[in-house]
């Protein structure tokens, strides 16, 4: 559990060099930019003889090497200016950045035609379950299933491009559909079985990460199947197994959880600018 905190705190620090970065390159553009644009507005509204803004930030810039600012200036107030600009920008640069590039992946997995994806089998992009409760074997509810769906979200979650899961289909591609799990909830039917994926992952793994899930369902051989697509998550996603948080990413075509080691040199490579952490 230390290693744990250490790993949040770790990110958090990632996080907070970004944001001021942001600040002190948006109080540079401040000092350096709108403060000699208004120097030089306010010359010609007084009808003097105004300086030019590169010869401005010239001064600015000779004045702050010789120590020789002139403290009634208005630097002070341009560069706090220009430091919430910096940090407005790389929020909507962020914001943007993440919608379009769910837009894109989501678009250019739509586009898939679903027999071919499950002809080409399981892998690093696609995992195969054949149900989210009803196990097939022992003919009766089985709540750990739903675990392992968790599992593999997670798995997808964390990595770089995100992922496919096929809830419906066995390991080897056959299609069974999902007319058994039907059976066992409350609404038997699509809308009651999508409510219970995205109410799975909300509890297990964090509603902020609802958005980045589509779920689709398609009939093949007069079956139902569930075609959940996993948008890669902007933060580092746990799920909780025994009191303790674990960390699952996807290798090869199967999903393992990593240690201690591992995540933290996982979570530094993958979130160059994480958002938060909310293991659930």
């Amino acid at each position: 559990m230390k290693r744990f905190f250490l790993l949040i705190i770790s990110i958090w620090k990632q996080q907070l060099k970004i944001y001021v970065m942001a600040a002190l390159i948006g109080a540079a553009v401040g000092v350096f930019l709108l403060a000699p644009s208004y120097d030089y507005i306010s010359s010609r509204e007084n009808n003097a003889d105004p300086i030019s803004s590169l010869e401005y930030v010239f001064t600015q810039i000779r004045e702050i090497a010789t120590g020789h600012i002139n403290q009634n200036s208005l630097l002070l107030f341009y560069a706090e200016i220009g430091a919430m600009l910096g940090l407005l920008s790389l929020g909507f640069y962020k914001l943007l950045h993440r919608r379009l590039s769910y837009l894109e992946s989501l678009k250019a997995e739509l586009d898939k035609d679903l027999p071919s994806i499950i002809r080409q089998g399981e892998g690093p992009l696609l995992e195969f379950k054949s149900s989210i409760r009803w196990d097939l074997q022992e003919e009766r509810i089985n709540r750990n299933l739903e675990t392992v769906i968790m599992k593999t979200v997670a798995g997808f979650f964390n990595s770089h491009i995100g992922g496919t899961l096929l809830i419906g289909v066995r390991d080897d591609g056959e299609i069974i559909g999902l007319e058994k799990d039907y059976q066992t909830l409350k609404r038997p039917n699509q809308d009651g079985f999508e409510q219970t994926l995205m109410t799975a992952i909300s509890t297990n793994l964090g509603a902020d990460l609802c958005p980045f899930i589509h779920i689709l369902f398609h009939v093949i051989d007069n079956k139902d199947v569930c075609r959940v697509i996993i948008s890669p998550a902007m933060r580092p996603v746990f799920l909780t197994q025994g009191n303790t948080p674990k960390f699952f990413v996807r290798t090869g075509g199967g999903t393992r959880d990593l240690n201690i080691q591992e995540a933290l040199e996982y979570v530094a490579r993958r979130w160059k600018t994480p958002i938060t952490i909310n293991p659930a």
